[in-house]
């Protein structure tokens, strides 16, 4: 299964980079991963027209065979081994491409919203969309380590 990360703007945090770098690189050895960047949309732009612009972008890299998942605050929570069982369910299931979306941070478009096959939230807190992906890459890593009986997760 390939699984895609699609993203609005560039990390430009130096250490949630690096961590970001760390577990892109461990996942390669579990499933083929692709971090998708879209660019932050430029110019003077309402709230709503920026998550309408950065809706028609993050669209572009979806296919409508993709099972798009977004990171939303109102999505569904689960623990990591309930993440990692979800993962498998999609495996299972024969899916192709597993794309998670992490918005700007004004959130998502409707269009967006209306694509989505399923919507998880990390926590009922709320994060810095830019370290949403830092966390999101480490439970993806602990989720395949889980499914693998190895030893990084304690349970």
């Amino acid at each position: 299964m390939n699984i895609k990360l699609i993203v609005v703007s560039k990390t430009d945090i130096p250490y949630v980079q690096a961590g970001m770098d760390e577990y892109t690189s461990r996942l390669k050895h579990y499933c083929d991963f692709e971090l998708v960047v879209v660019p932050a949309v430029k110019g003077k732009a309402t709230p709503e027209e920026l998550k309408e612009r950065e809706g028609e972008q993050i669209l572009r890299h979806t296919a409508k065979a993709d099972v798009t998942v977004l990171l939303d605050e109102h999505g569904r929570e689960m623990t990591s081994v309930g993440f990692s069982e979800y993962l498998q369910r999609q495996m299972n299931a024969g899916v192709r491409t597993l794309a998670f979306v992490v918005g700007g941070a004004y959130g998502f478009s409707q269009a967006v919203y209306a694509a989505a096959s399923y919507k998880i939230s990390l926590s009922q807190m709320t994060f810095n969309h830019q370290m949403v992906r830092l966390f999101f890459l480490e439970q993806l890593y602990r989720a395949h380590t889980i499914l693998r009986h190895e030893k990084y997760h304690n349970e």
